[in-house]
């Protein structure tokens, strides 16, 4: 099979996109405009004054999607297709900051009135619309959305992305739209893993994409352990108690070269709904267009073929130069995704149990979201990026890409929600139908307690060199360009495609304490 890529791209929408994105296509990707940061990362939540001339090092703005919480099925995809060309939106935005620099240094107030003021009104104009697709079928429309279309610039010095609430003091409520549950935990990792000392560049870092930055990585060596080893496995759910048993299945590492730019969960319908290209292993027929029943006839790259779930995640980049099949087209190099596609060694997928008690079964076709790709600009409520090296893994990092010493590989960890609310496959904003347990194992507001998902990947990849706070050749997930490749902006995707039987078997292992594949 090769990549799962369709020809569908020839839209006047897909067309102002590349237009907007390409400013000028050096080696096929996109040539940022440089400017330095001195954001002190841990504390890029805090509600600090901006100084008068301060550069907006990006854009944020509070996240629409987050705030649904009921969307009739008829209207799932017109708002998807808005949800879209909200964060289509941004990027366009994005863009025109970053290439009007000698503008903004001129005019105090170019970034507000040229930028910020056009943004807010197409946000609005597109919020309408969401609330029209709603009312369309019978539906009614969440009221107050539109006070989530003002953006923020965010200053290089001092970034301080959007709670979600329109203002920047990250309280976790968002005005009356109800709580996010907790849903956003990361599982005790923390983020003191070092402070951005200001050598770092925001804009072109020299290889045509912008960001990462010398101060997104740290030397693993150097962390100190914060979390306890789980046997090279990740983070467990289960413990010495309750359900302790297993289940691996084994999907390989992407051989089949699947790869798209869509996102079925969250822009269903929606060609490039992501905007960064995806790794796929397992169900081969993942794409923006795929119905249940389209994954369900799929083939899968499980060894068990009763496991056509879909695993899928952002690619890893080695920003070397290389022109990879993507670099001039949306969702990679038109986007700022750019460089070398870097393969997994190791794709380790295991559903573990409860500390607690048992698991009940995973229904058919559940969607789960962990992480969140707009974790930078729009706070980190639902951030769950972990990164380590192999022999380091009790060392887990939220906001930082690990250099790890000679012999040792980069190893990303996702472990997934594992309460589920008994009824639905997939909510309004892809989040409130799973949670994640609480420290004693427990499920909250009534939800059980199913298999926790984890998925462990590691990476042969060169160690970035630093010099002179200068960055050569650093490895990034890919992301939307306003993310600026920000390590925390990690997540992973997952539709349960398996077999009931399969699926029982997996709760019986588990149960039962064994461990099974």
């Amino acid at each position: 099979m090769g990549r799962n890529t369709r020809k569908r791209r020839s839209s006047l929408a897909t067309k102002a996109i590349a237009a907007s994105a390409a400013l000028a296509l050096g080696g096929g990707g996109l040539v940022w405009a440089n400017f330095y940061a001195s954001a002190h990362e841990e504390n890029r939540w805090s509600n600090n004054t901006r100084s008068a001339g301060a550069q907006i090092a990006t854009i944020s703005c509070p996240d629409v999607g987050l705030k649904l919480r009921k969307v009739p099925k008829q209207a799932r995809y017109g708002v998807a297709r808005e949800l879209a060309n909200l964060d289509k939106q941004i990027t366009d935005a994005y863009t025109r900051l970053a290439s009007t620099r000698q503008a903004q240094a001129g005019d105090p107030a170019y970034v507000d009135n040229a930028i910020l003021g056009p943004l807010k009104s197409k946000r609005v104009a597109a919020i309408d619309r969401i609330g029209i697709n709603i009312k369309r079928v019978g539906g009614t429309a969440p009221r107050g959305l539109s006070k989530f279309a003002q953006c923020k610039g965010v200053p290089a010095e001092q970034p301080q992305p959007n709670d979600g609430n329109g203002d920047q003091n990250n309280d976790g409520q968002d005005n009356g739209q109800g709580q996010d549950n907790g849903q956003g935990q990361d599982n005790g990792q923390g983020n003191g893993n070092g402070q951005d000392n200001g050598q770092g560049q925001v804009g072109d870092n020299g290889n045509g994409a912008a960001g990462p930055v010398a101060d997104d990585f740290v030397d693993i060596t150097t962390v100190q352990p914060n979390t306890p080893p789980a046997n090279g496995n990740g983070l467990k759910a289960n413990g010495d108690s309750g359900s302790q048993g297993s289940f691996t299945t084994v999907c390989g590492v992407n051989e089949n070269n699947n790869f798209n730019t869509d996102n079925l969960i969250v822009a269903p319908g929606v060609d490039n709904g992501a905007r960064h290209t995806h790794d796929y292993v397992g169900n081969q027929g993942n794409n923006a267009f795929a119905s249940d029943q389209d994954l369900d006839n799929a083939e899968t790259s499980c060894q068990n073929q009763d496991d056509k779930s879909t695993y899928y995640w952002p690619v890893l980049r080695l920003q070397d130069g290389t022109q990879e099949f993507d670099q001039n087209e949306l969702g990679g190099g038109a986007e700022g995704n750019l460089g070398r596609i870097l393969k997994a060694e190791t794709a380790e997928i295991k559903f573990v149990g409860n500390k607690q008690g048992d698991v009940v079964a995973m229904p058919k076709f559940l969607r789960i979201i962990t992480g969140a790709a707009n974790a930078f600009t729009g706070g980190d409520a639902n951030a769950n990026a972990s990164w380590s090296c192999t022999g380091f893994e009790d060392r887990q990092l939220t906001d930082k890409y690990p250099i790890c010493p000679e012999g040792s590989k980069v190893v990303r960890t996702a472990n997934f929600q594992s309460c589920w609310d008994g009824q639905n496959i997939d909510s309004a904003n892809h989040r409130a139908h799973v949670d994640f347990v609480e420290a004693d194992g427990s499920c909250s507001n009534g939800f059980q307690a199913i298999p926790q998902l984890q998925i462990r990947l590691v990476y042969d990849v060169p160690a970035p060199v630093i010099e002179n706070g200068q960055l050569q050749t650093p490895f990034a997930v890919d992301g939307f360009p306003e993310e600026l490749h920000k390590p925390i902006t990690d997540h992973n995707d997952f539709i349960n495609v398996m077999d009931d039987d399969l699926m029982n078997q997996v709760v019986e292992c588990i149960n039962s304490g064994q461990d099974c594949q």
